[in-house]
């Protein structure tokens, strides 16, 4: 392997850990990471390949062709970061947000509000379908961050199923698959799991995680070669929806005490005076606008040498 090829790995190895980072937490999907750091449209090519087609290939010109067929050093790369970043930043996740959540979701919601620039830019001409798409987007957004939690016990089937959606959830940018874990009773289980290694849980969740990864890639990889603008500008509107579930600064409603959650469900966002008012405790307002303006400028820095290397490959070619 070449000292371009090992660096474009290493790359492709640090947003899958930045992925699984950001899908730890209930709110921000590791797909906006992956918009962001220029590897979304190869993801969902890459994913859309495995299928029977691959199994042809594999049977008629061996191993390599079909691990070249679905880019699977890519894939190998970029999903072994995830999960160490699963394993092994969940706990530092949780800390973080029951020590310091307003700090915290500040960072995120200024990840997602920037992140809306270098989608809305790859739009080429806002018709109206891409603006009622975009209304369309929001409005899901909202819808979900409204989800009140239930509860479901943990069995096999519900394991799966819940690993299929979450995952579809987690592919779309703007829609955290945790989140989705979250309104449906299942994610302390998960979450349980995966700090004690119940390999029994886990591989059912992996299962369904798998299964809705491959069929819903299929789908969206289709729609972004299809109707790229429409697609894009629904995504848009799902980020800018979703700013309404990562707000900073929460309420109980209807006096319920959940101030250990630090999350949207059966919360209100309020402005930051209120919140001190009504709390007593301080807003951390200079905090989480610091967070924000970090994540902003995080997010513009790699977009800016997102667009440089592609400028530069194209100089080369």
């Amino acid at each position: 392997m070449s000292n371009l090829s090992r660096n474009r790995y290493f790359g492709v190895a640090l947003r899958g850990l930045a992925m699984g980072a950001a899908d730890v937490v209930p709110g921000v999907s590791g797909g906006t990471i992956a918009f962001i750091t220029g590897i979304y449209q190869e993801l969902l090519d890459s994913l859309s390949r495995i299928g029977p087609h691959t199994l042809t290939i594999l049977f008629k010109q061996g191993i390599a062709a079909a691990w070249r067929y679905i880019n699977g050093t890519f894939l190998l790369t970029l999903f072994s970061g995830v999960l160490i970043s699963i394993f092994s930043l969940a706990k530092v996740i949780t800390y973080l947000l029951a020590n310091y959540p307003i700090v915290v979701w500040g960072f995120f919601f200024g990840l997602i509000l920037a992140s809306v620039v270098p989608i809305a830019r790859r739009v080429p001409n806002w018709t109206w379908q891409c603006w009622l798409a975009l209304v369309l987007g929001g409005a899901l957004a909202i819808l979900v961050s409204e989800m009140r939690p239930t509860e479901i016990v943990a069995t096999p089937y519900t394991l799966f199923f819940s690993g299929a959606l979450a995952i579809c959830a987690m592919i779309l940018p703007g829609i955290s698959g945790s989140f989705i874990l979250l309104m449906i009773g299942i994610y302390p289980q998960v979450i349980s799991a995966v700090h004690q290694m119940q390999v029994s849980a886990l591989a059912w969740f992996g299962a369904g995680a798998v299964c809705g990864l491959l069929l819903f890639s299929r789908l969206l990889s289709w729609l972004m070669h299809r109707f790229p603008s429409v697609t894009l500008s629904f995504l848009v509107g799902i980020l800018l929806g979703s700013l309404k579930i990562v707000w900073p600064w929460k309420l109980a409603e209807n006096g319920v005490d959940i101030s250990g959650e630090k999350l949207a469900p059966m919360m209100s966002n309020v402005l930051p005076a209120e919140f001190a008012a009504v709390t007593g405790q301080p807003s951390f307002m200079l905090g989480a606008l610091s967070a924000a303006v970090a994540a902003v400028l995080l997010v513009l820095s790699i977009e800016w040498l997102h667009w440089r290397h592609v400028g530069n490959v194209a100089q080369q070619q």
